[in-house]
């Protein structure tokens, strides 16, 4: 019992940080720069819409489903890494660009991008690493107050036996793990604001076909580490570097986008 104290204590600290991590990026920005917080939820939706119905359909179909495409991706893993790369940045900045165009009529300015970005980034928060740092935690109390293999009947009472790793994980969830959850989802926060404004340039000034797939292009670049990663091919270290990379340099030019929108005549 005392062995498994200590993950749940870090596994129950790391969901609130996760939990709280959108809010609090939401309240400053409210605070700062005063936008509505309709583009906060408009970028929530557009995330779920696109990239967990949409995108996860085509997932059950060429990843997970067992069928002939499906064993050729997951048998390759350059044809794994493409497809998932390409998915991602296709599906997400195909869909901010349509909930930017058609549902942000009337928040053009950019600090509303900006909101728009943190409910994108937010609500992918909440969605999959918090719900998988809940269920760690979740099998954590189950070891702890049921032994191991009572709580192996209770999750997997079909026996399949595919919970090993996943116990694993849970029992010896570390300081290290938790530290890089969250930072892992402050640096994709602070992309997915990046890309919104990109895409939201592109539409300000008709350059939409231009800035659309350059958004395109950068999501599927920056998600090419963590799919290797996923395959076993690179390490978590290489996965967290490239995306701290692809954070400031994509940053980098958010600003500038920002400091270009925010002078045209339709935001002065």
């Amino acid at each position: 019992m005392q062995n498994l104290l200590h993950p749940i204590i870090i596994l129950a600290i790391t969901s609130l940080l996760l939990l709280i991590l959108p809010v609090i990026a939401a309240v400053l920005w409210k605070k700062g720069a005063g936008p509505s917080l309709v583009p906060l939820f408009l970028g929530a939706a557009g995330f779920l819409l696109f990239a967990r119905v949409l995108e996860l359909g085509v997932h059950m179909v060429c990843i997970v489903g067992d069928n002939p495409i499906s064993r050729t991706i997951m048998g390759s893993t350059p044809l794994y890494v493409l497809y998932g790369a390409l998915m991602a940045g296709i599906f997400e900045e195909c869909g901010r660009y349509v909930f930017l165009r058609f549902t942000m009529k009337k928040h053009r300015a950019p600090r509303d991008y900006v909101m728009y970005g943190i409910g994108h980034g937010g609500i992918e928060v909440w969605a999959i690493t918090l719900m998988s740092i809940l269920s760690l935690l979740v099998m954590d109390v189950l070891l702890m107050f049921q032994g191991a293999e009572a709580a192996e009947k209770l999750l997997d009472p079909m026996g399949t036996g595919t919970l090993g790793p996943a116990l694993e994980a849970a029992a010896g969830f570390s300081i290290a793990a938790g530290f890089v959850s969250v930072f892992e989802r402050v640096l994709c926060m602070s992309i997915h604001i990046s890309l919104t404004l990109v895409v939201a340039y592109g539409l300000d000034r008709g350059k939409s076909r231009l800035y659309l797939p350059m958004a395109v292009l950068a999501h599927a670049l920056l998600d090419v580490f963590p799919a290797l990663y996923q395959r076993g091919a690179v390490g978590a270290a290489a996965s967290e570097i490239w995306l701290l990379f692809w954070a400031a340099l994509l940053g980098a030019w958010a600003v500038k986008l920002y400091k270009r929108l925010s002078t045209s005549p339709a935001n002065s």
